[in-house]
């Protein structure tokens, strides 16, 4: 053990003499996501002014998430040149970037005191927070600790324009002696690796580490996180290349960082590391493996889905019959460690407070209560039975129109699931308005904004989530609307993953789903697909027209068929249509709608459009429903 002490003295002192270190700037690691507190060992509130220069050329990632999805959007967002955007990725001004889309983003990067940033302008939105507007909004090019310190306001007002820095850096004289000419932020997102992000700009791993402070021992990274990544050009959206493989799952240093089996002193400090870890993972293992048989043995079935069960043969190969309760599987492990990693895990004395012990005041619905966490206002959800494959996809997804997952807590056998919370509720509320006194009203607009908004987060999950997957419950009380009355997209308790290119697979036992949204192909033959949650759609879009429910209403669909038969006289329409509209909406407009809604309720599912389809039609309804708006106001 004397000669490992040796080595660890040795290597401390080569860490703190090296002029490499003069290069690094320390990763930020978790601190982003506990605002309110300040630690200088990492970059929470920037990076530090230790470049060669006080200013420079820089670079961004941004990922085209509506509403920020296109030149001048982004360009306004992140207080860029709009011309420079467009030119740097190759597109035109006018451009609109496909989702999840990486766009490259040229920045005047300069010091500020000890930290380097750019600074961009946001004005603050209802319902905004410091972590929202670092994390959600700027996706992690900030952080809450530096917008806290920006600003000094003691409360966020809605209108008010906060200064928001953005993390950026400059090479060091050793970075540029070695001929790194710019820094790029790059925004982590899930199952990025060092190794996997170095490769996407043609940059060694070694070199990425070292710009980071990170090592072959030290080289985790998490979503919402920057990393720097050393560039000796300017780079360019066409050589950007594709990621190469991620590590295995274990996250395993590539091998050329690897220690040489030629040093001995390294091999024995190897061995004991992996030796502590090993004996870790068994204690946590057997206790996780304790927890969830009680929470197995606890399991009921959650309410609010209609469960239909029906015998039949599948048309494909019988599938497996799926194993909750197979705690040895690798891939429930790595969902536990995945989640452990990347969410808050709350104690639940913390819940009790924030619920005021789940009192009845607090309840929003069925098992969901309000509670605050943090300050801000959060919805808490009760859940039994094993719902790591739900957390499993909502940790993984990061969209505007899909509901946020923050934290999660086990307890007594149930989970307690801490979601953003959605001011204006349940889309349902909106909808079936059942009282004549009812106030809540959505005009013409803000419907087509919602279905928009809805068809946006649900083509994120079916090309743009990894893996692809299908919501398969798609409906009005499963989608929420915040302050705005934008969208998010709740209860993936029934999504499944499929792949890419969506093919449908068959079910053998049993069709889950709510009665009067589930496609006939589903109903009949257990076949899953992309195409099921169109049908769906189309029914949702057809309520929100209609005001009426699908569910209790079965031959509502088939009061389109008049409509798109109509020649002369809007009447027909105006049976059709909601009556708390009363007629306020542009008819051509909502005949177009009416179509969509026929085309997405097609009984031969390939013959229905593709979420993208729906969403570029939208995204056109939209822009016609503002000129109509703007003719209609004068």
């Amino acid at each position: 053990m004397g000669f490992v002490h040796l080595a660890l003295l040795l290597s401390v002192f080569l860490i703190f003499n090296s002029p490499l270190i003069e290069s690094q700037q320390p990763y930020i690691k978790k601190a982003s996501t506990v605002c309110g507190t300040r630690d200088n060992s990492t970059s929470e509130m920037g990076y530090f002014c230790n470049g060669a220069a006080p200013s420079c050329q820089a670079y961004l990632t941004f990922r085209s998430l509506p509403p920020y999805n296109s030149v001048s959007s982004i360009s306004t967002l992140l207080a860029v040149d709009p011309s420079e955007l467009s030119k740097l990725n190759s597109v035109a001004q006018d451009a609109i970037f496909p989702t999840s889309k990486i766009v490259l983003v040229p920045v005047n990067c300069s010091c500020s005191g000890s930290y380097y940033l750019h600074n961009a302008s946001y004005p603050v939105q209802f319902g905004d927070t410091y972590f929202k507007i670092a994390n959600n909004t700027y996706q992690g090019l900030s952080t809450c600790q530096a917008l806290e310190a920006t600003t000094n306001f003691t409360r966020l007002d809605y209108g008010t324009r906060v200064n928001v820095p953005l993390r950026c850096a400059c090479p060091t004289k050793n970075q540029t002696d070695a001929g790194v000419k710019y820094l790029l932020s790059y925004l982590v997102t899930w199952n990025d690796f060092v190794s996997s992000i170095g490769s996407i700009f043609g940059v060694g791993t070694e070199e990425t580490l070292h710009a980071n402070g990170l090592s072959d021992q030290d080289f985790t990274i998490y979503p919402f996180t920057t990393l720097l990544v050393p560039l000796q050009a300017i780079p360019s959206s066409s050589d950007i290349k594709d990621p190469q493989p991620p590590p295995p799952s274990d996250q395993t240093p590539p091998s050329s960082l690897a220690p040489s089996p030629n040093n001995s002193g390294s091999s024995k400090t190897w061995i004991y590391v992996v030796v502590g870890v090993l004996g870790g993972i068994a204690l946590v293992s057997v206790s996780v493996l304790l927890v969830f048989c009680i929470c197995f043995r606890r399991r009921k079935r959650e309410n609010g889905s209609v469960v239909v069960s029906e015998s039949f043969e599948s048309v494909e190969k019988p599938l497996a019959k799926k194993k909750d309760e197979d705690l040895s599987s690798e891939s429930f492990w790595e969902s536990i460690s995945s989640i452990a990693q990347s969410l808050t895990v709350y104690n639940y004395k913390e819940l009790q407070l924030a619920t005021d012990d789940f009192s009845p005041s607090c309840l929003l619905g069925e098992s969901v209560y309000c509670g605050t966490m943090k300050g801000d206002l959060a919805a808490i959800k009760k859940v039994s039975g094993n719902v790591t494959e739900e957390i499993n996809l909502l940790h993984k997804i990061n969209h505007l129109n899909l509901i946020r997952l923050s934290g999660v807590c086990f307890h007594d056998g149930y989970w307690y699931l801490v979601f953003e919370y959605a001011e204006k509720g349940a889309l349902s509320d909106w909808i079936y308005r059942k009282h004549a006194e009812d106030e809540k009203f959505l005009n013409w607009m803000q419907r087509i904004q919602i279905a928009f908004d809805v068809a946006s987060g649900i083509n994120y999950l079916h090309s743009y989530a990894s893996p692809p997957h299908v919501h398969k419950d798609l409906k009005c009380s499963n989608v929420l609307l915040d302050a705005e009355f934008r969208a998010k997209i709740t209860n993936f308790s029934l999504a499944r993953a499929t792949n890419a290119q969506g093919d449908p697979f068959a079910l053998t036992r049993h069709i889950v789903g709510t009665k009067g949204y589930m496609a006939p192909e589903y109903l009949e033959n257990g076949l899953v697909s992309p195409k099921l949650d169109v049908y769906s759609f189309g029914i949702l879009l057809l309520e929100m027209l209609t005001g009426k429910e699908a569910a209790v209403n079965v031959h509502l669909s088939e009061s389109i068929v008049p409509v798109l038969k109509e020649r002369d006289g809007n009447q027909m329409l105006r049976d059709f249509m909601d009556a708390s509209l009363q007629g306020d909406y542009p008819s051509k407009l909502a005949i177009l709608v009416v179509k969509l809604i026929d085309k997405c309720l097609k009984k031969d599912p390939s013959v229905r459009p593709d979420m993208h389809e729906i969403v570029q039609t939208l995204s056109a309804t939209i822009e016609t429903t503002m000129s109509w708006e703007s003719e209609h106001s004068v």
